[in-house]
């Protein structure tokens, strides 16, 4: 009898603590935000108040006006919306073929997979001076093309290792049924096996995305004027002179749509393909 009580008081103790920790989790990831958009809504005398200005009593979009347009970041907006668009898409799209060679026809041998996963082990300082002097010498140093090529060829493992797992666990009976039936290979694939790996494909394009949406080191040294992505225009918020605070913060509340709509649109899809990817059948 005196055992009882002890265990409901531990069983009503477990939902506080998922709460408690559930609520710090909150107000971590929470707060910064906040901070994030009220310091890009306020005028500059409140940025170092004391006590701290939670609320302007004027907020402003001028600085929203002046990282956007006075430091060219919708231009920088525009270029990592078209970069990150075009190379996720390819990197999907050979990930795809390539996880499905190897987990359906042990292209490789048993080595190959982790061999492409390996190539994100090494250092991007590695391989960025012989990249650098390729672009230059072929002309596409500061394009479009040249940073496509980039991000594609940096996310392509991680979205190759993705969609193995999700293959390997994906039953082969159907795609049989369907050479059985007249269907040929290619046919099977893109009629059976793609809509059966949708959701791991849409999982691998959205890290592939966030990956290159956020990438800095390389776009800093292949671009210049014209290709410039989104991260490279931060660094033009810091000079000798002081940071501009205000500038930075309505360029991170910008930076954080694009990534934002695009989980919210692939969330069904999302969280079934990372949930299914893991599991081998």
């Amino acid at each position: 009898m005196a055992t009882r009580p002890i265990r409901r008081r531990r069983r009503r103790s477990i939902p506080i603590g998922r709460i408690l920790l559930l609520g710090f989790f909150v107000v971590f990831v929470i707060v910064p935000l906040y901070w994030v958009f009220n310091t890009s809504i306020k005028p500059s005398s409140d940025y170092l108040a004391i006590p701290p200005v939670w609320f302007p009593d004027e907020p402003t979009i001028v600085h929203y006006t002046a990282a956007l347009f006075t430091y060219r970041g919708l231009e920088g907006l525009i270029n990592s919306i078209i970069i990150s668009s075009a190379a996720t898409v390819l990197s999907a799209l050979f990930g795809t073929l390539m996880a499905y060679s190897l987990s359906r026809y042990n292209t490789g041998g048993q080595h190959l997979s982790f061999w492409v996963l390996s190539q994100r082990f090494l250092p991007p300082i590695a391989i960025i001076l012989p990249i650098f002097l390729i672009y230059r010498s072929i002309g596409i140093y500061d394009t479009h093309l040249g940073m496509i090529l980039a991000y594609t060829v940096f996310t392509l493992p991680v979205s190759v290792w993705m969609m193995f797992a999700y293959f390997r666990q994906m039953p082969r009976s159907m795609e049989e049924a369907a050479l059985v039936d007249g269907c040929t290979r290619w046919r099977a694939f893109w009629t059976v096996a793609v809509p059966l790996a949708a959701p791991g494909i849409v999982a691998a394009a959205v890290f592939a995305f966030i990956a290159c949406w956020t990438e800095f080191f390389f776009a800093l040294l292949l671009t210049s004027k014209n290709a410039f992505t989104l991260p490279t225009v931060f660094r033009s918020f810091l000079s000798f002179q002081g940071a501009q605070y205000g500038e930075a913060a309505a360029l991170s509340i910008v930076s954080l749509g694009p990534s934002i709509a695009l989980g919210v649109l692939a969330q069904r899809h999302l969280v079934r393909g990372l949930t299914l990817g893991a599991v081998r059948g």
